[in-house]
């Protein structure tokens, strides 16, 4: 198993992909640690995963609030004595045309997925940084790449995740810790459920493979990159978007 005893930090591990990756992630031997704000759902993947002969912890954390954050990784270290992944994939979407977003849309959405992966990041730095080892995955999009109609909080929260990977890859790399970060496409999750049929089939029509990613496909991309497979990549970003960009 690839993640053998490693202890996993989910974010936004309630749902959608971060529900995949944890899944995955105790198929693959880790020991995961399921994050997000709807602390039942977390607490039905706890057992669910216990169940099918997993190991998994639950907490409710709110990546925006530092205290919240910093509650969890101390608990998780005085439990584990480690930190060996995390995955910053909490995230949300407030979306609306430049000359329509109000002000508290585009705070909410930089505070959650921009300053929520600094806050975990830096929460769980120093720990990795004492083992001499650690793998931390961040979560961009393609409209933090491309940028995206109606997007401006949403794109530019993810744009700056992407550089927070590479100049943590810098700094973090030469310590043992790697950063890496996957740009997903258009994933089958509760976010596209607003979507317009009409919007989805532009979707689908703008990706090579002519669909939408399923979230176990990002789930195997996490697992590779908090693999020791993936131990002399650094700084990378992956795009699994079946082919946007091509």
């Amino acid at each position: 198993m690839r993640l053998q005893d490693k202890v996993c930090i989910v974010t936004g591990s309630a749902n959608g992909i971060g529900l995949a990756t944890a899944r995955k992630f105790v198929s693959e031997g880790a020991v995961v640690i399921l994050c997000d704000l709807d602390i039942d759902q977390v607490e039905a993947v706890k057992q669910e995963l216990h169940a099918e002969g997993g190991r998994a912890e639950g907490f409710r954390v709110d990546v925006s609030d530092r205290a919240s954050v910093d509650a969890m990784v101390s608990a998780v270290r005085q439990q584990y004595g480690r930190i060996d992944v995390l995955v910053n994939n909490a995230g949300i979407t407030q979306d609306a045309s430049l000359l329509k977003m109000e002000e508290a849309q585009f705070d909410a959405v930089i505070s959650v997925n921009l300053k929520g992966t600094f806050n975990c990041t830096q929460a769980v730095a120093a720990s990795m940084v004492e083992q001499g080892a650690g793998a931390i995955i961040n979560t961009s999009s393609i409209s933090g790449v491309y940028g995206n109609f109606g997007q401006t909080n949403y794109s530019a929260s993810k744009a700056g995740v992407i550089g927070m990977t590479k100049t943590w890859a810098r700094e973090l790399g030469p310590k043992g810790v790697r950063v890496n970060a996957i740009i997903p496409g258009a994933v089958a999750t509760d976010i596209l459920k607003t979507v317009p049929e009409k919007i989805l089939q532009q979707v689908e029509s703008a990706c090579w493979q002519r669909r939408i990613g399923q979230p176990q496909e990002l789930a195997n991309a996490y697992a590779f990159f908090a693999s020791d497979e993936a131990s002399y990549i650094n700084g990378a970003t992956l795009e699994v978007s079946g082919g946007v960009s091509a």
